[in-house]
């Protein structure tokens, strides 16, 4: 295991958010994880926004110590998304780097504030690629990957405030929220995010004063 700096950024809140064009996907409540693949090596490496481990046994043994309670993720990203990701970055000329880093929400039904329920069937979401150019454009995404199981799309179009607003409300059916992203290249990409009341109050009844470290 290496201890590496933040690998995903932190989003700003939707106090920040600029009103453009922009896709709105459906944010997960679990846990961020990130696997690394190389063209000579292949899938090599994963593990959380802090942490970094060899995706083979010994690797997978170490994390599991680590991080009890997300041991099932590497099956489920070697068996749902490993080839088929391999497959895409091999085709596609854009995907010619040294190093590609794709990002994945490990969760369940009833995972709540990063916490999981052992007996609970998991899944895991894509929900960003990162070049060596940056995290790729959330258009360019939905065009390379949407074959796979990637965030659900919520919205598109102009981000205003009657969108934030009702997102709040839970006018679009999203239990925690969702991540808004925006901009035509990796140095233009902006993302917010915007959490609904409902998810609010959860945080207030299971934390009291503690619940804003969960908020947005």
């Amino acid at each position: 295991m290496s201890q590496i700096k933040l690998v995903y950024p932190k989003i700003s809140d939707s106090k920040n958010s600029p009103l453009k064009q922009c896709i709105a996907f459906e944010k997960y409540d679990g846990t961020n994880l990130h696997w690394v693949w190389e063209p000579e090596l292949g899938w090599y490496a994963f593990g959380t926004r802090r942490d970094r481990f060899d995706l083979d046994d010994r690797g997978m043994a170490e994390f599991n110590l680590a991080h009890p309670g997300l041991s099932e993720a590497p099956e489920l990203f070697l068996k749902g998304f490993a080839n088929s990701l391999a497959t895409i970055f091999l085709n596609n000329p854009q995907y010619s780097c040294p190093e590609i880093a794709v990002f994945t929400e490990f969760f369940s039904l009833n995972s709540f504030a990063g916490m999981h329920q052992k007996d609970d069937p998991k899944q895991l979401i894509l929900f960003d690629v990162q070049t060596d150019k940056g995290i790729i454009s959330p258009f360019q995404f939905i065009q390379d990957f949407s074959g796979l199981n990637i965030a659900r799309v919520v919205y598109r179009g102009k981000l205003t405030g009657k969108f934030i607003d009702d997102v709040r409300e839970g006018k679009y059916g999203v239990a925690e929220g969702v991540v808004c992203k925006g901009g035509s290249s990796s140095k233009d990409l902006w993302m917010v995010k915007i959490k609904t009341y409902a998810y609010m109050q959860r945080l207030q009844q299971a934390f009291d004063r503690d619940w804003e470290k969960y908020w947005e």
